[in-house]
């Protein structure tokens, strides 16, 4: 195996701020604990870069995999990755990315050509460029010139699915682009064996789990149960919402503040720490996965793993990772959701309960089987 390098910018910069991993961060933390023992950390800033020495980068992984967070010792590391960047000579190895930050700088990936490192990056979706319509202004462009740049100069890409890769495909198609070599590896779940919690919620709860954002569809499913509220009454399930507020979500945040008919049925948790939520999936009724487009679905595959329900929308990656073991429906079919979520509310549910026979069959996607189709791509680019 070539020596590895590992561009922590975005995990390290998290950090700092105090904000929990998100799926992204998840993946990020899983390269570290597979080579960050003989690994050298990178960090980087629109592009320019640096190679920490080996001292420090074993120190920067044992901060990130821990949640150790000081902040002065950040500082003092980044200061000395700065100095050390003076005294860099030519080395030779592969860079794995595996967070979209920085990719779209050409002078990034000229850096690595002087350096002789060959870099892979992880693709997660191309949703800014099929989907626009969710995202920030302006991020349609920037993923734009991420990908083109990636297309042009990268070594290899790893994609999370083959619904990624298709929509990659679909992009250089239209810029009249050549696929680099590729790798599709799924992304394990993230589930950690534990043992049963006590249940959090005496009375029947959904869990929805993301980033509050337009195209998880947040906004549809609290008017659904809004509905639900105004039938059952005092025996409407509750809703559990994990996950930060994210962009573009004004009409979310306005319905959770302000509708009086959710207080004390919907329950944001924000920061919500690892134990908690696999005490909140592992007694839910299902886990609720509206989205109106996603380049993989981890929330999806950990439930499966937990051997909880989930009601997820009729998406081609959802299939790819969980072939029909989900209730699918469409993300606007309001009395869908509203009627699977009545019957999976119930006691004994015939729905609820031909899901959990389907799921005995789910084949957990794996860390393992992840490195393994990795290790054997990265051997193809010596």
């Amino acid at each position: 195996m070539p020596p590895i390098f590992l561009d922590v910018t975005r995990l390290l910069t998290r950090l700092y701020d105090g904000l929990l991993p998100t799926g992204v961060d998840r993946v990020g933390l899983a390269y570290i604990e597979k080579y960050g023992a003989t690994a050298r950390a990178i960090l980087s800033e629109r592009g320019f870069s640096t190679i920490v020495s080996e001292e420090d980068s074993q120190q920067t992984f044992a901060w990130l995999i821990s949640s150790d967070r000081n902040r002065n010792r950040i500082r003092a590391l980044v200061a000395r990755a700065c100095l050390n960047r003076l005294r860099e000579s030519r080395l030779n190895g592969i860079l794995l990315h595996t967070s979209h930050n920085g990719m779209e700088f050409g002078r990034y990936y000229n850096a690595m050509t002087k350096r002789q490192i060959r870099p892979v990056f992880m693709v997660h979706d191309l949703i800014p460029l099929t989907h626009a319509e969710y995202c920030r202004p302006g991020v349609d462009a920037t993923h734009r010139n991420r990908m083109q740049t990636a297309l042009k100069h990268a070594s290899g890409l790893i994609m999370n699915s083959q619904a990624t890769l298709d929509s990659l495909a679909a992009e250089a198609h239209r810029s009249n682009l050549p696929l680099p070599p590729i790798v599709v590896a799924h992304l394990a779940s993230g589930v950690t064996p534990r043992p049963l919690a006590p249940r959090p919620i005496a009375t029947p709860y959904f869990v929805m789990l993301s980033t509050i954002e337009p195209r998880k569809n947040h906004w549809f499913i609290l008017h659904v149960w809004r509905r639900l509220v105004e039938q059952l009454g005092a025996a409407a399930p509750k809703l559990v919402v994990i996950g930060r507020r994210g962009w573009e979500c004004e009409n979310v945040i306005d319905m959770l503040e302000r509708c009086e008919s959710l207080k004390g049925v919907v329950i944001e948790e924000s920061h919500c720490s690892d134990e908690k939520l696999y005490a909140y999936l592992q007694h839910c009724q299902a886990l609720l996965f509206p989205s109106f487009v996603e380049g993989y679905g981890m929330p999806l595959a950990e439930a499966l793993a937990l051997k909880v329900p989930v009601l997820a929308s009729d998406l081609s990656v959802f299939h790819e990772i969980a072939d029909d073991i989900p209730d699918y429906l469409d993300p606007l079919d309001g009395p869908g959701w509203l009627a699977r979520i009545q019957a999976y509310t119930q006691a004994n549910s015939p729905e609820r309960d031909g899901q959990l026979s389907r799921i005995e069959r789910f084949r957990e996607p794996t860390w393992v089987e992840h490195f393994e189709r990795v290790d054997a791509f990265l051997e193809t680019l010596r």
